[in-house]
């Protein structure tokens, strides 16, 4: 992560191997796969001769200043806070992730993964979470009498999670050290030359408390998502890596989730200045506020697999709506897909893309009687993959396959359509994972 700038010449961090005949006959060359690895599942992210595994972060090609230098991917130190980043060109989300790495004095550097991947994100790391690298002593040494804080050290979940100090061993700066992250469905490992430094789970109370508190409080979507690129990051100063392997783990499906509880707005976040509340029969209503602006309610998870099933009863006007695999900016505008609940004839059980193409797929004229006005209606939304399907009160609506749907993830959201005098009631919001 960017501390301070402090630029390194070009350093030679990857020499040549030379093994000697006998060595070489028990010693595993780098950047390979053992018999062993690969019937268990792992993959090279790097072969060690080129690197056609990775591109620029939001971009087609590999631009960033990143070279094949004796085997290692070496950084060459010409990295920003806002360049110098390469990422997979394959998402993960679930895995184990191995690799060796080796850095100047005071070198700083990381391996982010779940990386979002979205011209409205400028950097990485306001979507992924960090394993930080550091040379503690070397750059305290260059920035002094600046110290590091604790949550940017090495080893860390950057600014969230701390390692056990006792249970590190650290090898001298410019010698190799080897990391691991274990992300397995939310449960989260740091690893440092064989030893596990740090454990915590993702997206629980805890986890939400420190990245509304800390330096994510202004990143709405750090962290969030289930899936995305591993990158590695030039931060202006030299650094090697080599043995980058992973072994992705299978998604654990079939969760049911409650998303209301009937009594508060647990588990949600609100974006604008309407109206959200439970009433005194434990609802959960959406109304117009002054300002007659669109607002939203939105998951403050990511759910990307589901089936959701939620009852909504429209008191007045009713123009409100699902969006699904969506993003918030902090100024209420959302970026994704809904699921549309509106007045007869407008499409109820309808997809509708903000801030894109529009309609993708409107409900047929002959089935807008199947919404009930003034009483309460059920809806049903599966999206799996680029499958997404709509019931409505039982009728199937829409049936629509969309590769951009499917190469997106996100929150659910409802909301509040502008012009004001809406107020729609909703109940029995229940979601099954795929």
């Amino acid at each position: 992560m960017n501390l301070f700038k402090n630029q390194q010449s070009l350093v030679p961090l990857c020499g040549a191997v030379v093994l000697a005949l006998g060595a070489a006959a028990c010693t595993p060359q780098p950047n390979t796969l053992t018999k062993k690895e690969i019937a268990d599942g792992w993959q090279l992210l790097f072969d060690g001769r080129t690197l056609d595994q990775w591109k620029d972060y939001n971009g087609d090609s590999l631009t960033m200043p990143w070279h094949v230098v004796d085997g290692c991917i070496q950084a060459a130190g010409d990295g920003s806070d806002l360049t110098g980043y390469i990422v997979t060109r394959r998402q993960y989300e679930n895995f184990i992730l191995d690799w060796d790495w080796k850095l100047s004095h005071g070198g700083n550097s990381g391996m982010l993964y779940h990386v979002v991947e979205d011209p409205y994100f400028a950097v990485p790391y306001v979507t992924g979470p960090e394993y930080q690298l550091i040379d503690e002593a070397g750059w305290e040494e260059d920035n002094a009498p600046t110290k590091l804080e604790e949550w940017q050290r090495l080893g860390v979940d950057y600014a969230m999670h701390l390692p056990d100090k006792a249970a590190m061993v650290v090898h001298p700066q410019g010698e190799w050290n080897s990391s691991r992250i274990v992300f397995d469905n939310g449960h989260v490992e740091h690893w440092l030359n064989g030893r596990k430094i740090l454990e915590f789970e993702a997206w629980t109370d805890d986890w939400f408390s420190r990245k509304h508190s800390g330096k994510w409080e202004n990143a709405p979507e750090y962290g969030l998502a289930h899936r995305g690129v591993i990158c590695l990051q030039d931060h202006g100063y030299p650094a090697s890596f080599r043995n980058l392997k992973i072994k992705e783990l299978p998604r654990k499906a079939g969760r049911e989730i409650d998303l209301f509880n009937g009594e508060d707005l647990t588990g949600w976040e609100i974006y604008g200045t309407e109206k959200w509340y439970v009433d005194a029969d434990g609802n959960l209503v959406c109304e117009s506020g002054p300002d007659k602006q669109y607002g939203y309610l939105a998951t403050r998870e990511y759910y990307d697999d589901f089936e959701l099933m939620a009852e909504f009863r429209q008191l007045s006007n009713g123009n409100s709506g699902i969006f699904f695999r969506s993003f918030v900016e902090p100024d209420a505008r959302i970026h994704g897909w809904q699921c549309e609940v509106a007045p007869r004839n407008h499409g109820t059980g309808g997809i509708y893309e903000s801030y894109g193409r529009g309609w993708l797929a409107q409900t047929p004229a002959d089935k807008e009687v199947m919404l009930n006005e003034g009483s309460w209606n059920m809806i049903r939304l599966r999206v799996e993959g680029d499958h997404v399907q709509t019931w409505l009160n039982g009728e199937k609506i829409v049936d629509l396959h969309d590769a951009k749907i499917g190469a997106a993830q996100g929150r659910i959201a409802l909301q509040i359509h502008d012009g004001g005098g809406i107020k729609v009631q909703w109940r029995s919001l229940r979601l099954t994972t795929l």
